[in-house]
């Protein structure tokens, strides 16, 4: 009996079947815009071969103002036809099924050709929109139906009708974006035709045999978003109009509540979609941070959904349902949800791709062609442990030394914050793979130049050290480095001032401030950060707002920058950061010169003239100065003659930086 009998069973749509209940979510990755489509159909047919049921491209524009930024990729003409052919053809080939999403960006849209309900500007948008009148309503809805018509010629099994995270249908639901007292709004029968209208139509033009999938915003996290009883409507009147399937969007892209980052709980809006099942008569998918086979069995067993959708998961394993399948769950290389390569690139116009495998959408570039090459690799953190994998994964024979008794260098300290729970799952997974790949592991020793010797290839991923910072008193009795901090080895005073305030500073920030981590409890979550029930609460934000737990201590971060502090994070997570440290009363200072560190706490002045000093009276003071690369091992090996290649921190010490660490050490061993 399969280990998860919810999760791998059939799904009958009637006219086709679905092989099992999970679907590859869409996720904009930028290879459509490359023009490549050899590329594009790798990327989608590996997944294909990795077992999924169903995947959704990346959204595709139903014309040029409805695209999210000038040049995105849709299907305007033959030649664009037959590019997607390309696409269709290689997954059909893999045994998988693809549909095609259309998506309409409406107020979104990063051009000045955008267009709306109404003339309401976009917060993430510096573009207002122009509202359409009736003739530009229609020509909207024809070019949506005309998009579907182009994916069934172009050999897709499905589309995916765009309708929630604030995009352009979802803007005509809600009044916060629809002023409109024509017949397309005001009343909440009214700002619905336009969804239940493309459809309606997209049913009519593509014929019964054809999957139609309607992602619907099941909670906004907006205030004066849609109510529970305009959901399940909407829902009835979707289903009426020909869907066949319904997808969960979960919260607006403006909406100041984070939905799909690490610090959010496994599979927190599940319960949203539970509240539909029964509504309606077609299959019902649920999503967000779905990312392990026995999550997904879980959320089905609940009877939460008739399907889970996992985008990201996806990258970082495009196998994820093949080893599922298979019995080897501890093999999937598992999403953490960081965001760093996915959506952080996206949102710089850059390929997307994946933190924890960097093969993604980089197939076509980036291949592991056997070799029998022996390599010696001195250190066991992110960088070795991806370059150790990677050349096993060619042939090669591999030794990983470290001096600490167990794999994973500082993502065991990373685990340790609350809301990166992940990267324990990620250090099991390091573990296992490595285990399975025969690489032989030395651990618990330094490596010598003479453990080195007769190896074919060296690889040095020593990581980094504390960076000195020089202030006068720093070897007080309170003062503590991050690693001690973090390691728990060190007891840490009520009242703390954190010197330095990059990622390493936030994070300790957060693990000095928080007891218990609410990503563990999805109750205390949804409190802190405001969301309520949509049956109870409008676009399910509370109007008390987030209720926080109390901090466990006073807490003020502090960098010699004068920038704002922060600014250095995550693209698309760097504000959760700063919004939870906020919430937690962290003070955050920047433009301060450290003078002196002395048993009443830290001294500082402010600005090149050193203006005021002040005493920040604190029982501890926490070193988070930055770091630097730790080579000493490298350059005794060049003093020798022995070549060695180094990557990671051991190369360039920016921050603990495991996206950079983990690409470089896949390249290395690519082009060994």
């Amino acid at each position: 009996m399969s280990t998860y009998p919810h999760l791998l069973a059939p799904l009958d749509l009637g006219f086709t079947t679905l092989k099992n209940r999970v679907l590859m979510g869409s996720m904009h990755t930028g290879i459509e815009e490359t023009r490549d489509w050899n590329r594009v159909a790798e990327f989608y047919a590996e997944r294909a071969r990795g077992g999924v049921a169903l995947m959704v491209t990346g959204g595709m524009a139903p014309n040029p103002e409805g695209g999210v930024f000038p040049g995105a990729a849709g299907l305007f003409s033959d030649q664009d036809i037959a590019n997607h052919k390309v696409v269709t053809d290689r997954v059909h080939d893999a045994g998988g099924k693809i549909a095609m999403q259309i998506l309409h960006a409406g107020r979104y849209a990063y051009s000045k050709d955008c267009v709306a309900p109404s003339a309401v500007k976009s917060p993430i948008s510096p573009f207002p929109p122009r509202e359409l009148d009736e003739d530009g309503i229609e020509q909207q809805i024809s070019d949506m139906v005309t998009a579907a018509e182009r994916a069934k010629e172009a050999g897709y099994d499905g589309v995916e009708v765009m309708g929630s995270e604030g995009y352009f249908l979802n803007q005509f639901l809600v009044a916060h974006t629809n002023k409109r007292d024509d017949r397309w709004g005001g009343s909440y029968e009214n700002r619905m035709r336009l969804p239940i209208e493309v459809v309606r139509r997209v049913r009519e033009a593509v014929g019964p045999d054809f999957i139609v999938i309607y992602r619907l915003s099941m909670i906004d996290l907006i205030p004066n978003g849609s109510t529970w009883e305009e959901v399940v409507m909407l829902a009835k009147a979707i289903e009426a109009a020909g869907a066949n399937i319904l997808n969960t969007g979960i919260g607006w892209h403006e909406a100041r509540i984070p939905t799909i980052a690490t610090s959010v709980p496994r599979r927190a809006f599940t319960w949203v979609t539970k509240k539909l099942m029964g509504e309606v008569n077609i299959p019902i998918i649920t999503s967000n941070r779905i990312n392990t086979p026995q999550v997904g069995e879980d959320v089905l067993a609940d009877g939460c959904a008739d399907m889970v959708s996992m985008a990201r998961p996806f990258l970082a394993d495009p196998h994820f349902v093949a080893k599922a399948e298979a019995g080897d769950a501890a093999l999937i290389t598992p999403c953490i949800a960081c965001n760093q390569a996915c959506l952080d690139h996206t949102f710089s116009m850059k390929i997307a791709s994946c933190l924890v495998n960097p093969m993604a959408a980089h197939e076509t570039e980036l291949v592991l062609s056997p070799s029998t090459k022996t390599v010696g690799i001195v250190g066991a953190g992110p960088a070795g442990l991806s370059s150790a994998l990677a050349a096993a994964e060619r042939g090669m024979d591999v030794t990983v030394f470290d001096r600490a008794d167990e794999i994973g260098g500082q993502l065991n300290m990373a685990k340790q914050v609350p809301g990166k729970e992940e990267f324990w799952g990620l250090v099991d997974y390091y573990r296992a793979a490595v285990a399975q790949a025969g690489i032989t592991l030395t651990l618990g020793a330094d490596a010598t130049a003479d453990d080195l010797k007769g190896f074919d290839e060296v690889i040095i991923a020593t990581g980094v050290a504390p960076r000195d910072p020089q202030i006068a008193g720093q070897d007080g009795a309170n003062v503590l480095s991050y690693i001690d901090v973090l390691r728990g080895k060190a007891k840490v005073g009520k009242r703390v001032a954190i010197i330095g305030a990059g990622g390493i500073g936030f994070d300790v920030a957060e693990y000095l401030a928080t007891e218990d981590s609410p990503t563990e409890n999805l109750e205390e979550w949804l409190e802190e950060w405001g969301v309520g029930d949509p049956s109870e609460t409008r676009g399910g934000v509370r109007p008390e707002g987030p209720q926080p737990d109390a901090p466990v201590r006073d807490i003020t971060l502090l960098q010699r920058k004068a920038t704002k502090l922060g600014k250095g994070l995550g693209k698309t997570t760097g504000w959760i950061h700063r919004a939870t440290l906020k919430m937690k009363g962290v003070q955050m200072v920047g433009g301060v010169n450290y003078e002196r560190i002395d048993a009443e706490g830290l001294h500082v002045s402010f600005g090149e003239a050193r203006e005021n000093p002040t005493l920040i009276a604190v029982d501890t003071i926490v070193m988070c100065a930055g770091q630097v690369p730790q080579r000493t091992l490298a350059d005794e090996l060049d003093a020798i003659g022995i070549a060695c290649h180094v990557i990671g921190g051991a190369d360039v010490a920016a921050e603990l930086d495991a996206k950079r660490a983990i690409d470089q050490g896949t390249r290395l061993v690519a082009s060994l």
